[in-house]
């Protein structure tokens, strides 16, 4: 992230820009987004931008990939510091139903998680600490996930509405979010923008305004793009593929706000 960090430094003369890195170093960073619970990844997050003093008035975030949906869950659980605007950058946020290409360059770290999610990715112990498995969303087994899923069916509201996690995520002045029209990463793609099968089927597509998620208004979404606060943009690339040029003149202006 350290290419972005200055791309952004670059195109907003004396921004502040904090990368949040869970972990002692990128290494660690790197594992934990594999094998650290979810929610301790949050609440580590929640702490650090807590005490950066310099964010006290309020920050933009931006989160890459499945940093995406943790963001997402930041600003859920953790209003204060105030988070602004939003921007997802090809996050999960309905989950993922298919593990094609694992990203990074560990390839045993990514045969590993393979194999747990092969092992069942609702299984309490898996669920405990792989961070794949979290976000795991069986179209055709919606009861298992609703009832197994100890990250996403939260933040979803999947099984209650919290109140407090509607309410935070309405704080939010925009929220981005960059789907790429030709990813082979993410299955399915449609995720990154709140798509996701029909429950029963692993082919059927539900678009976000025609999930429950979004007719029953279960996290404010409904409300939201009602009052123009849904962003919804492409990158007719591969997962992350984006050109310098297209994330200036496209992510920059909610940067800058």
């Amino acid at each position: 992230m350290g290419s972005i960090k200055s791309m952004v430094e670059e195109q907003v003369k004396g921004i502040y820009v904090r990368s949040l890195e869970i972990g002692s170093n990128i290494i660690e960073d790197t594992e934990n987004g594999f094998l650290m619970n979810v929610n301790k990844q949050v609440t580590m997050a929640c702490d650090k931008l807590a005490k950066d003093t310099k964010l006290a008035s309020g920050y933009n975030a931006i989160g890459f990939s499945q940093g995406g949906q943790f963001l997402r869950a930041v600003a859920q659980r953790c209003p204060n510091p105030p988070m602004l605007n939003l921007i997802s950058v090809g996050g999960q946020h309905q989950g993922v139903y298919g593990f094609p290409h694992c990203p990074g360059d560990n390839s045993t770290l990514c045969d590993y998680v393979r194999k747990l999610l092969n092992l069942g990715a609702y299984n309490s112990f898996v669920q405990s600490f792989l961070v794949q498995a979290e976000y795991w969303h069986d179209p055709l087994n919606e009861e298992e996930y609703k009832k197994a899923s100890v990250f996403l069916a939260d933040i979803n509201q999947e099984n209650v509405v919290n109140q407090t996690y509607k309410t935070n995520l309405m704080k939010l002045k925009k929220f981005v979010m960059v789907q790429f029209t030709e990813d082979t990463m993410v299955e399915p793609r449609e995720s990154e923008w709140f798509g996701f099968y029909k429950p029963g089927s692993g082919t059927e597509m539900l678009d976000l305004r025609n999930t429950t998620l979004y007719t029953e208004d279960r996290l404010g979404l409904k409300e939201m793009d009602s009052q123009g606060k849904l962003v919804f943009l492409t990158s007719d690339t591969d997962h992350l593929q984006f050109s310098k040029e297209w994330f200036t003149k496209n992510l920059i202006p909610y940067i800058k706000e």
